[in-house]
């Protein structure tokens, strides 16, 4: 059974950065694609930063680009987002999430990945 677990959001001001960690556990983390979304009450869950398997690019949300940098560490079952230049839209629940099929072409759809974990809340005051 795959677990996904996000930590390190919180209440910051705008401007400010902060890091997202979701560690995972219970599958070969490293054939697998992975990505970050976030989902604001009332709103559909959207793509924010996503990684391949191998490593070899990443993929950005335009409203995040530039602020965004998202990493991966196979060794560790640890994928992390890190963001800058926070603003208050920024504001929601963000979600670390693996696609189950291993060594797949990357694709941003929700619906590509299987496995989500519980989310953490990241809220940025004006």
């Amino acid at each position: 059974q795959v677990q996904l677990v996000e930590s390190g959001g919180g209440l910051v001001q705008a401007g400010a950065s902060l890091r997202l960690s979701c560690a995972a556990s219970g599958r070969r983390f490293s054939n697998h694609n992975m990505g970050w979304f976030r989902e604001i009450p009332g709103k559909e869950r959207e793509f924010v930063a996503g990684i391949p398997w191998n490593g070899r690019t990443t993929f950005y949300a335009d409203s995040v680009r530039g602020r965004a940098a998202i990493a991966r560490d196979n060794a560790r079952n640890l994928v992390y987002l890190e963001m800058s230049s926070l603003r208050p839209e920024d504001t929601a629940v963000y979600y670390c999430a693996l696609d189950s099929v291993p060594s797949r072409d990357f694709e941003r759809r929700k619906e590509q990945y299987t496995y989500w974990g519980r989310g953490t809340q990241v809220t940025v005051s004006s």
